[in-house]
């Protein structure tokens, strides 16, 4: 094809048409002008295509991991319900005129201070798009940026968090002294035999005189508050903040 238009140039030029060769160079620039132009509308759209199967990719693991972390929160928000549920009910034995029941109150000390609570989400692939620059790949603004706060929400978290261990390690250090029996709680919950694979004692601590206390009162107090604070003040407006971020995903996936 090279040849075959320096034929027609040379043609050109030695018959002395100037006016018609340089008609047929402005078209020969038209030509490859196109050309060049239909190459990179090509590349630009396979780049596009490649762009959009990379992003839902990335829609559909996100979408994964945040049902997943949807089922360990709701989950976790159970199990401390339970905790400080179970505490309150100790609260009954603070009144001494409420006739001892051991067996019931080992089994409420253990329902609320044997079980640590800590949300761990697995965001393995968030934080990969996060280092890598590739959150920009998430077309969808809204999505973005509650996937780009993610980070500073799960900071707000493990703060709570640490106060309620805080407060739950109190009340089991109450537990743990002279004036306490563990032993008592594991043995009436039968984690003496069934975990520690250990015989009951025959005769046991009673944990009642410890719960009666003004300490362990205000103990108790405070661990029930802050149970419940971190379940109304940052469980459930995370758990709120998940089902947002699953509904922009599933919006995000429909018009793929």
């Amino acid at each position: 094809m090279a040849k075959i238009f320096r034929r027609i140039r040379i043609d050109m030029l030695t018959n002395n048409r100037l006016g018609k060769y340089l008609l047929y160079a402005v078209g020969e620039i038209i030509l490859v002008v196109i050309g060049i132009l239909l190459a990179l509308s090509i590349n630009n759209a396979n780049q596009e295509k490649a762009t959009q199967a990379k992003e839902l990719a990335y829609l559909n693991g996100l979408k994964n991991e945040f049902h997943a972390n949807q089922q360990k929160l709701q989950n976790l928000i159970d199990v401390n319900k339970k905790n400080y549920e179970s505490a309150k009910s100790i609260l009954a034995f603070v009144d001494d005129t409420i006739k001892t029941n051991e067996k019931r109150l080992s089994q409420l000390l253990f329902d609320a201070f044997a079980f640590e609570i800590a949300f761990s989400p697995n965001n393995s692939l968030l934080n990969e798009m996060i280092n890598s620059g590739s959150l920009k790949d998430i077309s969808n603004n809204e999505l973005r940026i509650h996937l780009a706060s993610w980070e500073s929400v799960m900071e707000n978290i493990k703060f709570q968090e640490q106060d309620l261990r805080t407060q739950r390690e109190n009340v089991r250090d109450l537990l743990r002294s002279e004036q306490g029996s563990i032993r008592t709680v594991f043995d009436q919950t039968k984690v003496s035999q069934q975990v520690l694979d250990i015989p009951p004692k025959e005769h046991r601590f009673s944990n009642n005189a410890l719960v009666q206390t003004r300490t362990f009162e205000n103990n108790l107090l405070t661990f029930i508050l802050t149970s419940t604070s971190a379940e109304t003040a940052h469980y459930i407006p995370l758990l709120q903040e998940i089902d947002k971020i699953l509904n922009l995903l599933d919006t995000e996936l429909k018009r793929e």
